[in-house]
């Protein structure tokens, strides 16, 4: 007697929400691999988070008295790293506009690289705003239907929306992209370009709000200049691709591709432009505060030279600057570019540079003198230089673990190309790389 016939059944197809989510999984679990570089470098930023989390958890037990804040400077280290990341956050949108809006092809594969810088500095940016909240569990006093969100009356509620905001769109054309390539499949343009187009509004409207944020408060004079948002984008479209340039050279190191040639040339020439603009408008806040005089010029003063026989941030402004001009200097080099060594001197000179200058360089001053003009000077504990370093390391994680899913799939996808052997969609990620 024969078996009865079996009739087959059609597989049902996975929903794409499933294979995103295996996708997603996939990925991150591959990111955690990779050579004895790769562990070393994530050993060392795994040790400075735990420190950094270490002395926020006993800041949170003990309250800000651990730090050098008081009741006359009420913003310190953590607020100025929070100003400097929002413009890093920004910065990452110059990768975007010369390949979406003037069509620039040499840009298009390596985008994503801003898009990831501006994913990891949102979240340090709103783990510092956390930090210096001092109680992170009344942070619900701002969500809407819980406490009073206060909108749009408080430029701080404008703020949250515009970092959140900011972050939704990136995490999302990421995703989106990603998942695309690791499909073999290409992005829709419909599903994506919108998206991509209002991230560079969005870039722009997150750094402005930021800088509306501190010229709107009357009793800050140091504040009070229609300049202050124009400096903030000027300095984030500084140190977003000095960043970046950096960052496609050490993958180039790493993996051994030499890629984003011409990328590297844009940006540089970016960069030439607006460190430029940058320090013009520094020099015109200085000839403001020091050619006209006034009763509101004693931040600037004790800013730059010291006041009463009080000069702690001096030495701050001045390294500044100096890194600052010769990163200029060094910038205006013909064929920089072909230069790495003094191309990334260049590039670290800008960075550190705006970091002081947009952070202890700005905040600060505005604090001193007081309203009641009492000098009360300010120097970051060492509780606050450790939660600092534990959330930059947790950024350099974030930023390392989103790059190596990127050169996981792109990878991939060029040995397909190359035929030297066969990979599906569906099992490249669960192959490994063992590299980067």
């Amino acid at each position: 007697m024969s078996d009865p016939a079996v009739i087959p059944v059609p597989a049902t197809p996975v929903p794409e929400w499933r294979q995103y989510l295996r996708f997603a999984w996939n990925a991150f679990s591959q990111s955690v691999e990779g050579g004895w570089k790769f562990y070393v470098w994530m050993t060392l930023l795994t040790a400075v988070f735990l420190v950094g989390a270490n002395a926020w958890a006993v800041q949170v037990r003990d309250g800000m008295a651990l730090t050098a804040m008081s009741d006359h400077v009420s913003w310190g280290l953590y607020i100025a790293n929070f100003t400097f990341l929002v413009g890093l956050a920004a910065g990452g949108v110059m990768m975007v506009i010369p390949a979406y809006l003037y069509h620039d092809e040499k840009m298009h594969d390596i985008v994503i690289i801003g898009e990831l810088l501006a994913i990891a500095a949102i979240i340090m940016s709103i783990m510092f705003v956390v930090c210096d909240l001092g109680r992170p569990d009344r942070f619900w006093h701002m969500m809407p239907g819980l406490g009073k969100f206060n909108f749009p009356v408080s430029m701080l509620t404008w703020d949250v929306i515009v970092l959140n905001g900011y972050f939704a769109i990136n995490v999302y054309i990421c995703g989106y992209l990603l998942y695309k390539r690791f499909r073999a499949q290409p992005p829709v343009a419909k599903m994506y370009l919108p998206a991509v187009f209002l991230s560079i509004v969005w870039a722009i409207s997150i750094h402005t709000v930021t800088a509306f944020l501190y010229c709107g408060l009357g009793g800050r004079p140091f504040w009070n200049t229609a300049l202050l948002a124009p400096r903030f984008l000027a300095s984030a479209f500084v140190s977003g691709p000095a960043f970046i340039i950096v960052a496609i050279q050490i993958i180039r190191w790493q993996t051994g591709r030499m890629f984003g040639e011409g990328a590297i040339r844009t940006l540089v020439s970016i960069v030439r432009i607006t460190i430029l603009i940058s320090l013009l408008m520094v020099v015109s806040e200085i000839f403001v505060e020091f050619y006209t005089g006034g009763s509101h010029t004693g931040a600037a003063k004790y800013l730059y030279f010291g006041l009463h026989g009080y000069h702690e941030l001096v030495p701050w402004i001045w390294t500044s600057i100096v890194f600052t001009v010769v990163a200029v200097i060094l910038f205006m080099q013909p064929r920089i570019n072909r230069r790495p060594l003094l191309l990334n001197t260049a590039c670290l000179l800008a960075f550190v540079g705006l970091w002081i200058e947009k952070g202890m360089g700005m905040i600060i001053p505005a604090f001193i003198p007081s309203t009641l003009h009492e000098i009360v000077e300010y120097r970051p504990s060492l509780t606050e230089w450790k939660i600092t370093a534990g959330i930059w390391a947790l950024g350099f994680m974030i930023y390392t673990l989103l790059l190596k899913i990127t050169i996981n799939i792109h990878s991939r996808k060029l040995k397909d190309a190359s035929g030297a052997r066969t990979i599906t969609p569906e099992d490249s990620l669960a192959m490994g790389d063992g590299g980067v």
